[in-house]
């Protein structure tokens, strides 16, 4: 009796099979519309000083930016083969063989990178504090994030390791294991799945590490920051708690998630035997948990910084912003308003 649950037949990368349009892409297009809206939310309830404009020209340059790194990164990074030094127009070209694929590969950490440089780019450009433009992007990517992980799932990419338990998920996407391994045949049996006799490779139930992905470094990141974001002590509180929410979240989900079988583990502290697919065992390191690691560090070290700079101190409602309606007579009225409404919250 078969106990891991079905990828859902219905659900396909493209979403009119034969053309090139893909979830994966509407799936970035939902998160940039998300973050934009939660970002316009708390710059119109802080009475922020930006003119729309300006927060137009800060998203699209940071997802330009963002795309830009995490391409760039991905392709440094988790491609093995030299194919990008020695022809790096392929980078961005997003055609195949004639055939039309889209860019295939894209780095979270590097569209992090890329996007940290143009926040600080523009802020600097613009004379915004920098450390206010990023605290309330750090109230605003983690649920657009959460869509970004639902297209790896539509895709049936980045799956986990093999899993037995209720939560396991067979992906028809996902790379057979040969029959002939021991540990492979104990864990189809435990699955519930009948092996053919000529059978030389079968396909195994997985972690949906995607969805944990969603759940835990999107919606509960999400929930964390949002709920904090009138409570922060100092400007630029809420970008060190997203690093470091953000990488001890993806730090242990890494454990449930297979690393990129050309890679494997970055740091290997302790010999095993069995197969990234099959156990992860605790001190060996993959190249998302480095990375992750290194964010977690970073954000500890932004917030004993950010905690001693100057004028630091948080500006819960901005009365005259000098940009936008908030300076007109209306405008410091309904700040005004929104100040007192903001203060009964915090008492």
């Amino acid at each position: 009796m078969l106990i891991s649950i079905p990828f859902p037949p219905w659900l396909s990368p493209e979403i009119i099979p034969g053309l090139p349009i893909r979830w994966y892409g509407l799936m970035y297009i939902v998160a940039f519309g998300i973050a934009f809206l939660l970002y316009r939310k708390q710059v119109v309830e802080r009475h922020f000083p930006i003119s729309d404009d300006d927060l137009t020209g800060l998203f699209l340059w940071g997802i330009f930016a963002l795309v830009v790194g995490a391409r760039i990164f991905a392709t440094l990074v988790y491609e093995t083969s030299d194919v990008y030094w020695r022809q790096p127009w392929l980078v961005f070209w997003p055609f195949r063989n004639g055939t039309f694929t889209g860019l295939q590969g894209m780095s979270y950490h590097g569209g992090v990178i890329g996007g940290i440089l143009a926040i600080l780019i523009y802020s600097w450009v613009k004379r915004f504090d920098c450390r206010e433009i990023g605290d309330m992007f750090a109230g605003s990517i983690p649920l657009g994030y959460t869509f970004g992980r639902l297209g790896n799932f539509i895709n049936g990419e980045l799956y986990g390791r093999v899993y037995t338990g209720p939560l396991g998920m067979l992906f028809p996407q996902a790379q057979r294991l040969p029959v002939a391994e021991p540990w492979v045949r104990e864990a189809a049996e435990k699955a519930g799945i009948v092996i053919p006799d000529q059978a030389m490779l079968v396909n195994l139930p997985r972690h949906p590490s995607q969805l944990y992905e969603a759940l835990f470094e999107g919606v509960v990141l999400w929930l964390i920051i949002w709920l904090i974001r009138n409570r922060k002590p100092f400007k630029g509180f809420l970008i060190g708690i997203y690093l470091i929410g953000y990488g001890l979240f993806r730090f242990f989900i890494e454990y449930f998630r297979e690393p990129d079988a050309d890679l494997g583990y970055r740091i290997q502290l302790v010999e095993t035997q069995l197969p990234p697919a099959a156990a992860h065992p605790l001190l060996c390191f993959s190249t998302g948990q480095v990375f992750s690691f290194v964010m977690v560090v970073l954000g500890i070290f932004w917030l004993l910084f950010a905690s001693r700079l100057p004028y630091n101190k948080p500006v819960r409602v901005y009365l005259d912003s000098g940009r936008n309606s908030a300076g007109s007579r209306a405008g410091k009225k309904a700040a005004q308003k929104s100040r007192r409404k903001l203060r009964k919250k915090l008492r």
